[in-house]
């Protein structure tokens, strides 16, 4: 079976080249500039056509929030309108595609979890331009998988998790919102149930369930309290550790309305799938743990 996934450094490309080695009948193919260029549509179509996927991993966008509000036009290119040349590439190919998609498109009013049922009402350019591309994409393919994620961290890149162990090693005291909840998510988790869906449409020709689909870590915790157990974590294994203070979100203004709640529900995928993400402190603490030890093994070559 051979995964096409688009962009080739983000979080979640490259959990999945680490991932994939417990998965030897997979083959994976990243794609990324000059080859594809969703900034170049007409890149799109022809890199994707001489990989000859199986299923195609939309996994590139463009991912600078507060940005985005300066650049409405260029997150608007690459995460709307290049997400559907994405998705109607490969559905000219025959083959299904995953999108994934963020808690962003909500605008985190709602009292409890959201569900896939739930309006969305982006707050940001960011958030909007993605709920484009869940737009476009299920117009360009009908069996699409679009998946929306939440608050992603890994050993790879910037996320939250790095910035909190950088920053402990300098201050005493870190100041962390405590009024906008949602679920931690390792991108390595991603990664996992990708492969596991990858599996579940390859063994199963005749998949009807496609749609959209929520896909975070379980449980659910504030920024600070997500702060509180990296740094927590991290001086259990001999790491930097400092004070988190709690601020309310008109303390830490931002060019982008983040939504208060972005707490995801997850059992629509459970059911589908048969695979729930694992709790997210103990994801997050398997990562803290690579961080701390330097074990981020280079599984991607340019």
């Amino acid at each position: 079976m051979r995964l096409v996934v688009t962009g080739r450094e983000g979080q979640v490309a490259r959990s999945l080249g680490e991932r994939a080695h417990a998965h030897p009948d997979v083959e994976i193919v990243f794609l990324g500039r000059p080859e594809l260029d969703l900034e170049k549509p007409e890149t799109i179509a022809p890199a994707l056509a001489i990989t000859r996927p199986d299923l195609v991993v939309s996994a590139a966008a463009y991912t600078a929030v507060d940005q985005a509000e300066d650049e409405p036009e260029l997150a608007f290119a690459v995460n709307g309108a290049g997400a559907g040349h994405v998705a109607e590439a490969a559905a000219r190919l025959g083959a299904p595609v995953v999108h994934l998609s963020t808690d962003y498109v909500f605008d985190g009013s709602g009292e409890g979890a959201y569900t896939e049922d739930d309006e969305p009402a982006p707050r940001s350019v960011y958030g909007a331009s993605k709920l484009a591309g869940e737009h476009a994409v299920a117009k360009a393919n009908p069996r699409h998988l679009i998946l929306r994620t939440a608050w992603v961290y890994s050993p790879f890149g910037r996320n939250f998790v790095k910035t909190m162990l950088k920053l402990a090693a300098d201050r005493d005291e870190i100041s962390v919102v405590a009024d906008q909840w949602g679920n931690p998510t390792s991108a390595l988790d991603v990664a996992d149930a990708i492969l596991h869906l990858a599996a579940t449409l390859h063994g199963n020709k005749g998949f009807a369930s496609f749609g959209v689909y929520h896909l975070a870590g379980t449980g659910e915790t504030s920024w600070s309290g997500f702060a509180r157990h990296i740094l927590d974590t991290s001086q259990a294994f001999g790491g930097p550790h400092a004070r988190i203070r709690d601020v309310a979100t008109v303390e830490y203004p931002t060019k982008a309305r983040r939504p208060a709640n972005s707490r995801l529900a997850m059992a629509k995928f459970a059911a589908a799938f048969g695979w729930m993400a694992p709790d997210w402190p103990e994801s997050t603490k398997e990562v803290v743990r690579r961080l701390l030890i330097g074990e981020t093994r280079q599984t991607l070559t340019a």
